[in-house]
């Protein structure tokens, strides 16, 4: 039996074949699903996708299931704990901005009522569906991302620049950038 046709990047590996097949670009109405994938973007850059998905669970463990209140109350003492931790990326920045990203995160859903309602309005409340033929045809960024990014940056938020709130806005299924030949492009529009 021959499987559906899929976007290349998750080659071979099933952890990254079962990411692509069953979140992303799937749109996101969570708050805490938000935080996770704003986590792990920030987390991701200057590194691939790959191997921070292949430490999500670590992750999920050492930032208590990613619970942005639990988060933006970690002490100097527990980030320094975290630094110590193989199973995360120990990157002292990356780790301190998730503490400072959960504090500005709490902030939004107090003016907001939720990050969703905040994070939609930079796409008028529902998905942008692209047509892309072919993986170099996908932008590394986006006008959207790029007020996205300005404002997250004004709110005090680290390590979102555009390319980092665009491969955001692409798990959280802001955008379908699946590409027309997969056949998740067809489904999210289902």
């Amino acid at each position: 039996m021959k499987s559906n046709p899929r976007c290349p990047w998750p080659g071979d590996l099933p952890l990254m074949i079962e990411y692509h097949d069953t979140e992303w670009g799937t749109p996101l109405h969570d708050d805490r699903k938000h935080f996770e994938f704003l986590l792990l973007d920030a987390a991701q850059a200057g590194l691939s996708w790959r191997t921070v998905l292949l430490k999500r669970e670590n992750y999920r463990k050492a930032f208590d299931a990613f619970d942005p209140g639990k988060v933006a109350r970690y002490s100097e003492k527990r980030v320094s704990k975290l630094l110590e931790n193989p199973g995360i990326i120990r990157n002292r920045l990356k780790v301190e901005s998730a503490v400072k990203n959960a504090q500005r995160f709490l902030d939004v859903q107090d003016e907001f009522g939720s990050f969703d309602s905040f994070v939609w309005r930079f796409v008028d409340g529902r998905p942008r569906v692209n047509r892309f033929k072919k993986g170099s045809d996908v932008p590394a960024r986006t006008p959207e991302s790029d007020r996205m990014s300005k404002e997250l940056k004004a709110r005090g938020f680290n390590f979102v620049g555009s390319t980092i709130c665009y491969a955001y806005m692409q798990a959280a299924g802001l955008v379908n950038d699946h590409l027309v030949i997969c056949f998740r492009h067809a489904e999210l529009q289902r």
